[in-house]
């Protein structure tokens, strides 16, 4: 019999290609002030990439008011966009949770059927937004817990990442990068005097994080930077937003293919599926063997180079990602491997799948030696 051993040389492969994304912008004054979408068109530009946009943010306005503002709905409707981004009022989610669950989920789920109505291709996106720089404290005797920034930003990151899996939809996290760039240096002013609005630096924040959640790239070394910005201040919060969101991705249910990978003693590769918002996936051995399962495993019988791919499908199969992960699998065979004294691990199909011993079946058989046993048995 053969013995097979496995050296498996594992190299991710990226692949950068330029992207144009069609982009509805809905919200209020957090959104308009300092011209937040057209600053992540400037990011977009700087890399090669294009962001067409629309936007409806009058100041104050609540989903509710979205929810039935003409404007709103006949922008909406107005082409197949890639994304709308949902903004609500910077105080509505923070409140407490049957407060938001009666005035601010009903009409996002009523935005999200229009959208959806429009085009099952859309992705929508909520944008996670900021505490108020000392909490809320017109609401703060009715609701303690947003008296202070860290209570008020906790309630916004709960409600916010809520309902996006709601939804299956994406969240901008810019209230955590927000939190995180106050953390690494506070002497960096986000506000504008009303210790609400943003300022520059603040919206710079937003737009660098609105890159890294659209476009799946780090806004690090963009060109584009705001007059009266400097250089220091810029790359820091881009790496700010860089590692916010695309460490992070699963976390705010942006949709992703990713996966990992172990190999067994046995010399079968498992694989492991960590993709988020997706609705269905497809696995592509590089071997001409193909799975749909979750985590599937797959045996290699000959050395050689292997992408591994996993598709991802989401929004009625409209949006697909994909990663591919090179593998060089080298196949040492050994003729004096003896039978005896090995047990079966177990039994999969052509898939990978595990399985139970069927006739006239073409199966693999894995023993605890290493062994791999390719065969049908008809009798």
């Amino acid at each position: 019999m053969r013995k097979i051993f496995f050296i498996v040389v594992i190299t991710p492969m990226i692949v950068f290609s330029q992207q144009t994304k069609e982009v509805l912008f809905l919200g209020n004054s957090y959104t308009y002030v300092n011209d937040l979408p057209n600053m992540v068109k400037q990011i977009a530009l700087s890399f090669g990439d294009s962001l067409n946009y629309d936007q409806n943010t009058p100041g104050g306005a609540t989903l509710q008011m979205h929810s039935t503002n003409t404007q709103t709905l006949s922008k909406i409707s107005q082409k197949q966009w890639d994304n709308v981004v949902i903004q609500c009022q910077s105080q509505e989610p923070s409140f407490s949770p049957n407060q938001v669950m009666n005035d601010v989920y009903p009409y996002a789920q009523i935005l999200i059927d229009s959208i959806e109505s429009n085009s099952l291709c859309t992705e929508p996106i909520f944008f996670m937004t900021w505490g108020r720089k000392y909490g809320d404290q017109q609401n703060c005797q009715f609701y303690p817990p947003i008296c202070t920034y860290n209570g008020m930003q906790q309630r916004l990151r709960q409600s916010y990442i809520q309902m996006s899996f709601n939804h299956n939809s994406s969240c901008t996290p810019v209230g955590m990068a927000w939190k995180e760039s106050i953390k690494q240096d506070s002497t960096l002013n986000l506000y504008s005097s009303d210790n609400s609005h943003p300022s520059l630096e603040g919206s710079y924040l937003s737009a660098c994080t609105f890159y890294a959640s659209i476009f799946k790239n780090s806004p690090i070394g963009t060109t584009y930077i705001p007059n009266g910005m400097d250089t220091t201040t810029a790359t820091f919060l881009q790496t700010i937003a860089s590692n916010t969101v695309l460490d992070s991705l699963s976390v705010w249910n942006i949709f992703n293919a990713d996966f990992t990978y172990q190999q067994t003693f046995n010399s079968v590769v498992s694989f492991t599926n960590l993709s988020s918002n997706y609705e269905s996936l497809l696995w592509d051995f590089g071997d001409g063997q193909t799975s749909t399962d979750e985590n599937p495993q797959n045996a290699y019988f000959n050395s050689g180079d292997y992408d591994v791919t996993l598709y991802t499908y989401t929004n009625n199969s409209c949006l697909v990602d994909s990663v591919t992960i090179s593998i060089n699998v080298f196949i040492n065979l050994s003729v004096e491997e003896q039978n005896n004294n090995r047990n079966l691990i177990n039994i999969t199909d052509l898939l990978g799948r595990k399985t139970q011993f069927k006739k006239n079946s073409l199966l693999f058989y894995l023993f605890d030696n290493g062994q791999v046993e390719k065969k049908i048995i008809t009798e």
